[in-house]
């Protein structure tokens, strides 16, 4: 307990050490712009991102139960991912290009940059589906896809007893 108390109590010296370095190095214009930053950048996760993301996620998922789509999922999903974080990593860089007081801060093309990107990751990740689709051997492909796609139709029809608290 007094382990627990004591990381505690560093944590909140050190969030308020944060706090004040904050206040220090903010004018008064900025303070009152962070929030705002914050709040958008919270309603665009809400709404942008998180839709997006499920709606990619059940893509996959559908996409995934057809007919031996259970082997190559995973490198689907691994791709999509890489593409998705480096996307979030590129975009301030993307929207602040050539902007501001110093414009020789951004002196190369990140547009350019960011598509060869994601063009490499795109391709390691057809090269990775190409490559757990051909591991398994072609004659238990069918037999393996089949025995699954069952188990998983059987899975959906149990229905659960209802919990007695």
């Amino acid at each position: 307990m007094r382990t627990r108390i004591g990381l505690a109590t560093v944590g909140v010296l050190i969030g308020l050490w944060g706090v004040w370095k904050l206040i220090d190095a903010l004018d008064l214009r900025a303070l009152i712009r962070l929030p705002l930053w914050l709040g958008g950048a919270v309603l665009a996760d809400d709404f942008f991102l998180v839709p997006l993301t499920i709606t990619a996620g059940w893509l996959v998922t559908r996409w995934s139960n057809r007919p031996d789509g259970h082997r190559t999922v995973g490198a689907v999903r691994t791709t999509l991912l890489y593409v998705g974080i480096t996307s979030l990593i590129a975009v301030p860089l993307l929207l602040r290009q050539g902007k501001g007081a110093n414009p020789t801060i951004l002196p190369r093309d990140y547009l350019r940059d960011w598509l060869l990107l994601e063009a490499t990751i795109i391709a390691a990740g057809i090269a990775g589906y190409f490559i757990a689709s051909r591991s398994a051997g072609n004659e238990l492909r069918p037999a393996t896809s089949a025995a699954v796609g069952r188990a998983w139709r059987g899975l959906r029809r149990v229905r659960r007893a209802p919990r007695c608290e």
